[in-house]
């Protein structure tokens, strides 16, 4: 299935499962759909199985908006006991975005769909009627099983996977991959697969030292190495070290879950001469997340870092944000220049990034499918160096395999069935589309500027800064209104963003 398709099966309301190889696009069809669903008006609620993936998409742990948090089972009356807050935010979702599925134990699936029937008081829809699109490949890293909790299997296996019976839409296109021989390798690899001369071309890898091995992204599968290959480097450096301390909004356990999932450290220590990487995706498309550069000089004033790119772009970074969302709601937000020292990180923090070139070590790795989201991380065999290999990193999933075979056969008909939303969506943008006097828009905001002089102005630095002060002093966001001449609903805005949601209800 391709993405166009994929996206209006999404738009038409099915529960999806969206799957396909590491490079298909799934990240990018999930956020044009997320865009076009809030642009629709539907409260869209972004989650992710880990908090990595979720911060990518600006969301939540599903753990989290579910409640479940790291419970192995539900008490019967569970849902009762949720928060007002939490009630609110599971009643009026329309859509639930859950990414990176394949880590998400069956019967955790299970128990969210428990706690939304429960909560939306719809005991016969599967998730109380919302729609559900789970993202994800289950040939890359799967749910964990630890000996002092309750094991489980892919969501595939889940009571409510069959009673839902989503759509799958299977991503076919490969947009990463540039070179044949790897791609015959990974997908050898995925079909359990794997012959002699795959393997031996892998080992040709470990015997090729590329003349910027110095200046190269090395990956690994614990942190330890991670951290201790970067604080070298890095002292390594004759140049004076620059700090940047991040800043942040909303309550200290938010924030602390918050950190947890953005890559950019908290306090980011940086010379002239540190390799680094975009840890997001540029507004200006300058870099994305994954893009590997040098420093090569500090802007005066500011001392913000100037970043050659290896697209020999040289981009002058400026601090960015991240942000923890619950539906609707801001919980917490991280300020901070988007980057992080590169001569190193983690097989798990590089998932869903593609690398210009990589030196990779698989020599401890230690589950299926970590060697799978290693080496596709990079385009082709020519950018790709192996220190070294076991036999773990070769393996996937045998239970991968067997769903992958089922998924692709459901795939295929589901395309078939579905194949007539293309037609309806190219039909739907040759229609010319009306729209409204763009005098209606300005009389409206002539009007409640008789009331509220600064309505939809732009916020002056003086007005910030007297709104931040005048609110920790405890005036009103009645009195605030007047004091500034805005809508309460501004006022609140505005507050919301500097101090985080919970600060004013």
């Amino acid at each position: 299935m391709n993405q166009q398709l994929a996206l209006e099966v999404m738009r038409s309301g099915e529960s999806v499962l969206l799957t396909g190889p590491a490079g298909a696009g799934k990240t990018y069809v999930l956020n044009q759909f997320i865009r076009l669903a809030k642009a629709d008006g539907r409260h869209v609620s972004v989650t992710a199985t880990t908090g990595l993936a979720a911060t990518h998409l600006g969301g939540t742990t599903i753990h989290s908006w579910s409640g479940i948090g790291v419970r192995d089972d539900l008490a019967p009356d569970f849902a009762d006991h949720l928060s007002k807050a939490r009630r609110e935010i599971i009643a009026k979702t329309d859509v639930l975005i859950i990414d990176e599925i394949s880590m998400l134990h069956d019967f955790r699936l299970d128990m969210v769909d428990e706690v939304c029937r429960a909560v939306r008081r719809q005991p016969d829809e599967p998730f109380g009627g919302i729609q559900v699109i789970m993202s994800g490949d289950f040939f890359q890293l799967p749910p964990i099983n630890r000996g002092d909790s309750r094991a489980g299997g892919f969501v595939v296996n889940s009571r409510v996977w069959q009673e839902l019976q989503p759509v799958i839409c299977y991503l076919s296109e490969q947009f990463r991959q540039d070179d044949e021989t790897l791609l015959a390798i990974l997908n050898s690899l995925r079909a359990g697969d794997l012959r002699r001369h795959h393997v031996e071309t892998l080992l040709a890898r470990t015997e090729v030292y590329a003349d910027d091995l110095e200046e190269m992204t090395e990956l690994h599968t614990v942190n330890v190495d991670v951290d201790s290959l970067n604080n070298i480097k890095l002292r390594q450096l004759d140049a004076e070290e620059v700090v940047y301390e991040q800043t942040t909004t909303g309550g200290e356990s938010y924030v602390q879950s918050l950190q947890r999932s953005v890559l950019a450290p908290s306090q980011l220590r940086l010379k002239r001469g540190a390799l680094v990487m975009a840890v997001k995706n540029s507004p200006d498309r300058k870099y994305v997340n994954g893009s590997i550069g040098t420093v090569v000089d500090f802007e005066p004033q500011t001392d913000y870092p100037i970043v050659e790119f290896r697209n020999g772009k040289e981009v002058t970074m400026v601090p960015d944000t991240w942000e923890l969302r619950d539906g609707d709601k801001k919980r917490a937000s991280i300020t901070q220049i988007p980057l992080r020292l590169a001569w190193a990180i983690t097989v798990h923090k590089s998932q869903g990034m593609t690398l210009d070139a990589a030196r990779i070590d698989l020599r401890k790795a230690f589950v299926e499918g970590m060697g799978y989201v290693a080496l596709s991380r990079v385009k082709n065999l020519d950018s790709l160096y192996l220190t070294g290999i076991n036999q773990m990193a070769l393996r996937v999933s045998e239970d991968a395999q067997t769903i992958d075979e089922l998924l692709r056969s459901k795939a295929a008909s589901d395309a078939n069935r579905f194949e007539h939303l293309l037609d309806k969506a190219t039909a739907e943008k040759l229609r010319p589309v009306k729209t409204a006097p763009a005098s209606s828009w300005a009389a409206k905001i002539e009007k409640m500027r008789q009331t509220y002089p600064n309505a939809y102005r732009p916020w002056l630095a003086e007005h910030d800064a007297l709104l931040k002060q005048e609110f920790l002093n405890g005036v009103s966001v009645s009195d605030l209104s007047d004091q500034l001449g805005r809508h309460e609903g501004s006022i609140k805005l505005r507050l919301q963003k500097h101090f985080g949601e919970d600060v004013v209800q």
